[in-house]
């Protein structure tokens, strides 16, 4: 990803790297067919269009080269690695963050060393340490924990409006004054995110038999097992999910996962 960006203009990277979320959510439409209604499509296009509205930088210069096309292939690898993550979603982040870190830590490393990169001062592997652990560790945690709920293509989606987020902190922190771009690209987030939070969802459908583990509590349909005593309110332990067959609005969640033809 590194080398894609030099010999980059820095509006061209900033515009491409917005690319993760629609080969997310392409990916998720066409390999692993998760459901995208219209809705989520429109939601897609607005907050992806909002988060190139605020990459853009004028008077940078304009060009497609062999590093541009590598942040084009770094989203598409991007839309893979998130839509596998989708599919383990059901089991325990932290466990599915350490293995991610640990996986790209060293590889990171390796190619660090192979190039000859210095080696940073300890006060900056502190500084980065903290700052992986809390921006990218419980970041990766709550994106997990989102994909059970809503799926590769919703939360990359609303994960894409990141940007705003970014320009705001800007704002306050350092007393830029991005205005014009915050004015325009806010009300695409909010269209967006309204969108998907209004969505709806719902037809006949069949769950097959299935085994897993996950914390769930019992206040839904799909989880009626039976528990030795009073079970706590939301817990987690393998569980037995019978053949069911019933209709009600649903997202491409953990238990709804099925194709729709």
């Amino acid at each position: 990803m590194l080398f894609s960006l030099r010999g980059t203009p820095a509006a061209t990277a900033s515009l491409l790297l917005n690319f993760e979320a629609v080969a997310t959510t392409l990916i998720a439409w066409i390999v692993f067919r998760e459901a995208v209604s219209r809705n989520a499509w429109w939601a897609v296009a607005a907050i992806t269009a909002a988060s190139i509205f605020l990459s853009l930088e004028t008077g940078t210069g304009w060009g497609i080269s062999i590093g541009a096309l590598g942040i084009l292939l770094a989203g598409a690898l991007w839309g893979l690695d998130n839509n596998f993550t989708r599919n383990v979603s059901a089991k325990d982040p932290l466990e599915i963050v350490m293995i991610k870190g640990l996986a790209a830590g060293t590889v990171t490393l390796a190619v660090a060393a192979l190039s000859g990169r210095p080696v940073p001062e300890f006060r900056d592997v502190l500084w980065a340490l903290g700052m992986g652990a809390v921006s990218y560790g419980m970041g990766i945690v709550m994106y997990v924990l989102a994909q059970r709920g809503l799926g590769a293509a919703r939360t990359s989606a609303l994960f894409s409006a990141s940007p705003l987020a970014g320009v705001t902190l800007s704002l306050i922190i350092f007393g830029d004054t991005p205005l014009i771009k915050l004015g325009a690209a806010l009300p695409l987030v909010l269209l967006g995110t309204i969108l998907l939070v209004f969505e709806q969802h719902g037809h006949s459908h069949v769950h097959t038999r299935a085994q897993h583990s996950h914390a769930h509590s019992h206040n839904d349909p799909h989880h009626n097992h039976a528990h030795s005593g009073k079970s706590p309110e939301r817990h987690a332990h393998p569980h037995d999910h019978e053949a069911l067959f019933h209709d009600h609005p649903h997202m491409p969640d953990t238990h709804h996962r099925h194709t729709h033809e």
